[in-house]
């Protein structure tokens, strides 16, 4: 089956085959007529399999056939939520090579930006707005979104919306959607969370469900490396200088572990980059470019924030850590091996992740493959919860008081988009006076004796001044003291707090004083 057969426009068709794609894949072939016949869809389906382009084209298509007439002001059409930053651009951009040479002005909205360009773009017309929730709404309470006229309705990576407690703002936003719409959902999973948000939005809906997120694509080579926690770092930096590495995805279960491999990874000499929620929408497109464009070839990524990368060459993911929720694992290996070439996905596990390694293996149905390494697991004994929860409140103690440390002192932002200290300098402007006394030093009591507290902490009384010694002369009478002065004359007395008399004369016409 090819995409001709499924009623595209020709341009649509020229736009697809320019973007490198031949046949459709099975949720494309299942959805695409479904949506194009106007009906409300329920779609299942891992990740990597062409959801985008099954809902992008026929709504392309639908606008391509219905543009705005010239005079008409062009409104708010086609509404696409997502939940991730990374996602939504990565709609937009498809959006944008689907349509080229159509009457289609696809805009993007996020938070952790400015909002005042995605504001401009709203004014100059935008028929199709790619969105995450939470900064719509923001817009749509300051008056600058308007979904009356609304068409089609498109929910992206539902599961990841409930995860992300994105729910309550979709609610909110689906009930300003005017009565009668097209509604399009889709999930890698289907909790029932997600069933009963699709009874909520969809009105007599079709379902589609392909690939489900228990199965993995087979052209994907897993295997297993089982190695103690401490000696993970070592592990990734030897197999990331091996030659197939070409690109390598990084998975990482927290932020701040994200981080600290990248740091590990610039000590054993391997550039690399991390994207996660706490940084900036600048310094995670701007990791992300470096990574696509081949300048680094390591990213590291949390499980919500790799969602939208969609990189066709990526030779191998990690499993640096292993996945709290086994489906997880499904989309991080889909990250690679995409549009039918291979790719290799590599997972670490120490004592403490064989619990969840144990519910991998049973959703996927099979054993990964171990291999040995020079760090083979020696920890034998599994952490104990208590000291589990006692590093952990040692690392959140240890990250607050560094917080009030970086609010304390300026702060500045580097190039990579990390937070640095300015620290006051020991020398010129802006330094310390260093020989100054501190004042909590000194304490003057009420009796006027002033007490100094000394750098050893005892209190010492400050040494009073020395009375001036007292003169053997016989001290002169007040006769003769002013006999001695000499006779001044009251004329040469000068007048000590008599005012200044000024005379200010009005000036003549020929500009003199009078």
């Amino acid at each position: 089956m090819s995409f001709e057969s499924l009623n595209l426009m020709p341009i649509i068709l020229k736009n697809v085959r320019n973007a490198g794609y031949e046949t459709p894949t099975p949720i494309q072939k299942a959805t695409i007529p479904l949506v194009l016949s106007g009906k409300d869809v329920l779609g299942c389906a891992q990740t990597g399999t062409g959801k985008t382009a099954a809902f992008a084209l026929p709504m392309i298509q639908h606008m391509a056939k219905k543009p705005v007439r010239p005079g008409q002001p062009r409104v708010i059409r086609q509404l696409i939520l997502t939940p991730t930053r990374e996602l939504a651009l990565q709609i937009y951009e498809n959006f944008v090579t689907y349509g080229k040479s159509l009457p289609v002005y696809p805009t993007v909205i996020f938070g952790g930006v400015g909002q005042q360009g995605q504001v401009d773009a709203l004014h100059r017309g935008a028929d199709t707005v790619i969105a995450c929730p939470g900064r719509l709404w923001d817009l749509m309470n300051q008056g600058y979104v308007r979904l009356d006229w609304v068409e089609t309705f498109v929910l992206d990576e539902a599961d990841r919306m409930l995860d992300m407690g994105f729910i309550h703002d979709v609610r909110r936003i689906a009930a300003k959607l005017p009565e009668k719409h097209q509604t399009l959902l889709f999930s890698a999973t289907m909790p029932a969370e997600v069933e009963k948000l699709a009874m909520d939005l969809l009105h007599d809906p079709e379902s589609v469900k392909v690939d489900p997120v228990s199965s993995t694509v087979k052209k994907i080579d897993q295997c297993l490396y089982y190695v103690d926690k401490a000696n993970k770092k070592h592990l990734l930096a030897k197999l990331l200088r091996e030659d197939d590495v070409e690109n390598a995805l990084v998975f990482s279960r927290t932020k701040h572990g994200a981080d600290r491999i990248v740091r590990e990874l610039k000590k054993a000499g391997i550039d690399a980059c991390a994207i996660h929620g706490d940084k900036s929408q600048g310094a995670r497109q701007a990791a992300l470019s470096r990574f696509k464009s081949g300048e680094c070839k390591v990213l590291i990524a949390t499980d919500i924030a790799a969602r939208g990368i969609d990189i066709a060459g990526l030779s191998h993911v990690f499993n640096y850590d292993m996945p709290m929720e086994p489906e997880a694992y499904v989309h991080r290996i889909g990250r690679t091996g995409r549009a039918g070439r291979d790719g290799t996905a590599i997972s670490f596990c120490c004592i403490d992740e064989v619990k969840q390694l144990g519910q991998v293996e049973k959703l996927i149905g099979k054993r990964l493959p171990v291999r040995e390494s020079e760090w083979p697991m020696e920890v034998t004994t599994p952490t104990d919860p208590k000291e589990k929860e006692a590093a952990r409140q040692l690392a959140k103690a240890a990250r607050l008081a560094k917080a009030e440390r970086a609010a304390v002192l300026p702060r500045k932002v580097s190039a990579s988009g990390n937070a640095v200290m300015e620290r006051k300098p020991r020398f010129g402007p802006g330094a310390e006076n260093r020989n100054a006394e501190p004042a909590h030093r000194l304490a003057v009591p009420k009796g006027g004796q002033a007490i100094v507290i000394g750098r050893d902490g005892k209190v010492k009384a400050a040494q009073a001044k020395p009375a001036p010694a007292k003169s053997s002369k016989p001290a002169k009478s007040a006769a003769a003291k002013s006999a001695a002065k000499p006779a001044v004359k009251a004329a040469d007395k000068p007048a000590i707090g008599k005012p200044v008399q000024r005379i200010n004369r009005a000036r003549t016409q020929n500009g003199k004083r009078g």
